[in-house]
C-alpha cells in the first residue's frame, strides 16, 4: 500500500492526512487533527510523531511524499515559512528538509491557496481544465492559478493575492485595504458590511428584521446574514446581492486578465451560491470581455468542505510529479 502524506498547518490547528493513490483521485484512509503547538518546533515534532505512528502501526504501508498546505508568505522553492501571520514566531522556519532526513521522500510545500487550487484541479471541479482559477472565499479571499496546465506561482509566491486589489474606494476592510476584494468578499468582510449597512439602517429609523437594534448588531455575522437572506429579509438578502456585485466585478478581473476556462470558488459561495450567483453574472455580463466570458464557467468547489483534506494531499501528489 502506497500512501501519500498531507499536513494542513494553520493557526488554530493541525491535521495529518493519509491517503491512497487510485488511478484517478486518491481515498483518503486515516485522519487526525489537534490544535496548533504554541511553537514551530513542537508542532513539526507533533506532525512527525503523528505520521511516524502511523507507518509503525501499519507496517505493510510505504511512504511515497509529504505535501504541506500552510498559509502564507513562504518561499515554495526553498520550503521555507516566511512568518505567516496567523502563526506568531514562525521566522524562515525550513521546514521542507527537516522532513526530507526524517521519511527520505519528496516533500513539497505550498501556501494553502495553490493547495486548494492543486486539488480542485487534480480532483475536483477543475479537473481536465489547463486553465482554472481557485478562489478561497473563506476567512479571507485568496488564489491559486493553474495556467497552462501548470501551477502558477509568480517570481516570490505572491502571484495570487486577489484579496489585496481595491474594488472600491470605500468599503470594508480586508487584507489591510478598505474597499478591498477580501474586504468585500470573505466571511470577517460580509460581516462587517452587513454590521455598517444595519447602522446606517438605523439611523435612518428603518432597523433591519436580521438586525433590530445596536446591541445585536455586534452579533452579527456572514452566517446569520445568509440565514435571514434564505428566510427572505429583504436587507438580508441586499447585503449579500451587494456582495454578489462585488465578486462579480473581481471575477471580471480575472476573466479580462487570465482568460481561465473555469473559475471554481469554494467556502462561502459553495454554501450560498442561491444568493450569490445571479448577482456575478449580472455583472459580468457588464464588465467582462465578451469573448472571454463566453469560454468560462464559475462553479463552487468541487470537493466541497473537504477541500483542505485534499489540499496537502494534492502537493504530494505535485511533488511526486516534479521529481
Amino acid at each position: 500500500m502506497t500512501l501519500l502524506c498531507g499536513f494542513d498547518i494553520g493557526g488554530t490547528k493541525c491535521a495529518v492526512v493519509l491517503a491512497r493513490r487510485t488511478d484517478d483521485s486518491v481515498e483518503i484512509i486515516h485522519k487526525v487533527k489537534f490544535p496548533t503547538p504554541s511553537t514551530s518546533d513542537l508542532t513539526l515534532a507533533r506532525l512527525s510523531q503523528e505520521l511516524t505512528g502511523f507507518l509503525r502501526n501499519n507496517p505493510d504501508a510505504g511512504l511515497s511524499a509529504i505535501g504541506i498546505s500552510c498559509g502564507g508568505p513562504l518561499d515554495s522553492k526553498r520550503g521555507l515559512i516566511l512568518s505567516p501571520p496567523n502563526l506568531p514566531g514562525w521566522e524562515c522556519v525550513d521546514i521542507v528538509t527537516s522532513f526530507q532526513k526524517a521519511f527520505s521522500v519528496p516533500v513539497a510545500l505550498q501556501n494553502d491557496a495553490n493547495a486548494c487550487a492543486l486539488a480542485e484541479w487534480k480532483w475536483g471541479a477543475g479537473r481536465g481544465y489547463e486553465n482554472m482559477v481557485f478562489l478561497t472565499f473563506g476567512t479571507g479571499m485568496g488564489a491559486g492559478l493553474i495556467l497552462d496546465g501548470r501551477l502558477f506561482t509568480g517570481t516570490n509566491d505572491m502571484a495570487g493575492e486577489v484579496g489585496h486589489v481595491r474594488l472600491a474606494e470605500d468599503g470594508p476592510s480586508g487584507y489591510g485595504k478598505a474597499g478591498s476584494f477580501e474586504g468585500f468578499c470573505s466571511g470577517g468582510g460580509i460581516g462587517r458590511l452587513a454590521r455598517e449597512r444595519a447602522r446606517e439602517l438605523l439611523l435612518q429609523g428603518n432597523a433591519p428584521g436580521f438586525c433590530p437594534n445596536e446591541e445585536a448588531i455586534a452579533s452579527v455575522t456572514a452566517e446569520t446574514v445568509a440565514i435571514a437572506a434564505s428566510s427572505g429579509d429583504p436587507a438580508a438578502r441586499a447585503i449579500y446581492a451587494e456582495v454578489g456585485h462585488m465578486l462579480g466585478r473581481g471575477l471580471a478581473v480575472l476573466i479580462d486578465i487570465l482568460n481561465p476556462q473555469r473559475i471554481v470558488i469554494g467556502s462561502i459561495y459553495a454554501r450560498q451560491r442561491n444568493l450569490l450567483e445571479q448577482p456575478v453574472l449580472d455583472v459580468l455580463k457588464r464588465e467582462s470581455l465578451s469573448l472571454s466570458l463566453s469560454v468560462c464557467t464559475i462553479v463552487p468547489a468541487g470537493l466541497g468542505e473537504h477541500v483542505g483534506d485534499f489540499a496537502s494531499l494534492s502537493v504530494a501528489e505535485h511533488a511526486l510529479a516534479a521529481r
